[in-house]
């Protein structure tokens, strides 16, 4: 599945119009893919959820803006083709360190709380994916914690 994204999406291309665009990588897909997929849980994939996540992947990942947009569109791609989540999952477990992985789900729970609301999907694809990554239910409360912390002194 990331082999045909990447022949679609990556590869270091050069046009004739300007520099290489940068491949889309392995891991960084994986991760995106989770974020598109917490943000379409809800049947609601809304521009502040795109904002989001496409904030979070540049700074996660430092990408440039073209790079983040263009990254989540693979994404979107991947995600309405997918059905499962172990295929993201274990990537990110197999490169993530313990608090990558938090940081991740902390990401998540970012993109879910952007609408403003928890919906009951959210919730329970946010609880599979931190079982999948090997983060505690104690880590991604107090991940969650930090997240309900920012969006409430942002208001």
């Amino acid at each position: 599945m990331f082999d045909r994204l990447k022949e679609i999406f990556g590869g270091d291309t050069e046009s004739s119009d300007g520099p290489r665009e940068r491949a889309v990588d392995d891991l960084q897909l994986a991760s995106a893919a989770l974020l598109v997929e917490a943000a379409r849980m809800d049947d609601d994939f809304g521009q502040d959820e795109h904002a989001v996540i496409e904030r979070l992947l540049r700074e996660r990942f430092s990408l440039s803006v073209e790079d983040a947009d263009r990254l989540v569109g693979a994404a979107n791609k991947v995600s309405a083709d997918s059905v499962e989540l172990f295929g993201f999952t274990s990537k990110i477990k197999d490169a993530f360190d313990e608090e990558e992985r938090i940081q991740m789900i902390e990401m998540l729970w970012e993109v879910v709380f952007a609408d403003g609301k928890l919906d009951d999907l959210e919730a329970n694809l946010l609880r599979r994916v931190a079982g999948l990554l090997y983060v505690t239910d104690r880590d991604s409360g107090d991940a969650r914690k930090r997240v309900l912390d920012r969006v409430s002194s942002a208001s």
